[in-house]
């Protein structure tokens, strides 16, 4: 599908989001006999646009249908004109770009718009999610999650949203690591405004994503939506903190819906701050209490003798930038500067100035 065609199906899936997502499971091979009669055939060389504005059209054939798509494609390119003058990347279902776990959802988005690094959405995930007003206990479960997580050479995944999200986020950029947010309005605004800056750094070396076109407010309906795009990124879904009602539980129900494994911090009983998340214990949800816990059940495994054999790749009596290192042990340079950031904490190398870094002999 062309980054028009996917720019089109995601304008008319505003209006009709069930004919957008019957013209996908179609083209993708996984459409229903329910799907394939409610929708007349495509023609050789006709457009997606063309086809779906042609099947919203009852009745014998006009040019209501015809003026539908002209408008739709219209709006299309203007919308891809405007990404590329924001350095906005379309990444279009079925593009070697999209992330795969993400197409292999029930209704993965025709489109991704992105602001950032696009490689970030390949690589593997976990999502920490929770309340936006969250305890000061489950602010810091989701720091130290994300800060151990990007360690390993996790992307960090949420919703940008108050609480544990931002606090996930935020984690993840002060420890140099990637970090994905997924947005529930137009890519070209952020919500909530005051995490604009956040935003812009998680950007450096993450990205910020939406699958609604610019100029999508953030609507209500959007956001359960948005929350199956973070669970369809990550390997696994894990919930800091969760009422029993809550946008987390949303997430993690889209997890088990697409596969997923959910994973659950235990919190105080007393005040149901986690009540939602207690519940999903009962039903058989993993415990977390540590980044280990989720690396194991992922059959992942903490690099932490990483660190020693990255220290055996280092030279003995020549300096050495963390790019330098990347470039001889082929390992990213964010997961190469935290092992480094452990080694010196444990006095085992030194930083000189102008980031460089040298041995300590011992």
């Amino acid at each position: 599908m062309t980054p028009s065609d996917a720019a089109g199906l995601a304008i008319l899936a505003l209006r009709d989001r069930r004919l957008a997502a019957a013209i996908l499971r179609v083209l993708d091979g996984h459409g229903t006999a329910e799907d394939h009669e409610s929708l007349p055939p495509r023609q050789p060389d006709e457009s997606v646009i063309a086809w779906a504005c042609r099947s919203r059209v009852a009745g014998p054939l006009s040019t209501e249908w015809q003026e539908a798509c002209a408008r739709i494609a219209r709006e299309a390119h203007h919308q891809l004109a405007q990404a590329a003058a924001r350095q906005v990347v379309p990444i279009a279902l079925g593009d070697a770009r999209y992330p795969r776990l993400l197409s292999a959802i029930t209704e993965p988005p025709p489109l991704l718009w992105v602001r950032g690094q696009p490689s970030t959405l390949v690589k593997p995930g976990v999502a920490l999610v929770g309340s936006r007003a969250a305890t000061p206990y489950a602010l810091a479960m989701a720091r130290q999650l994300s800060q151990d997580l990007v360690a390993a050479g996790i992307v960090v995944v949420s919703g940008l949203a108050r609480g544990v999200d931002s606090s996930a986020h935020a984690a993840a950029v002060s420890a140099r690591g990637l970090t994905v947010g997924v947005l529930g309005c137009g890519i070209d605004r952020i919500y909530p405004a005051e995490h604009r800056d956040l935003a812009r750094e998680m950007e450096v070396a993450g990205a910020v994503i939406s699958e609604f076109p610019p100029g999508v407010p953030p609507l209500p309906h959007h956001f359960p939506l948005r929350n199956r795009i973070i669970s369809g990124l990550s390997l696994a879904v894990v919930v800091v903190e969760a009422p029993e009602k809550s946008g987390a539980l949303i997430t993690a129900s889209a997890a088990a819906e697409q596969g997923r494994d959910v994973l659950v911090v235990p919190g105080r009983a007393a005040g149901g701050r986690n009540r939602g998340g207690h519940l999903l214990i009962r039903d058989g949800a993993k415990v977390v209490e540590t980044a280990d816990d989720i690396l194991q059940e992922l059959n992942l495994h903490r690099d932490v003798p990483e660190a020693a054999r990255l220290r055996e790749e280092m030279p003995e009596s020549v300096e050495f930038t963390v790019d330098e290192l990347a470039n001889s042990t082929g390992e990213l340079p964010n997961v190469v500067l935290a092992r480094l950031l452990e080694l010196e904490l444990a006095g085992k190398i030194q930083r000189i100035g102008g980031g460089r870094f040298v041995r300590v002999l011992t």
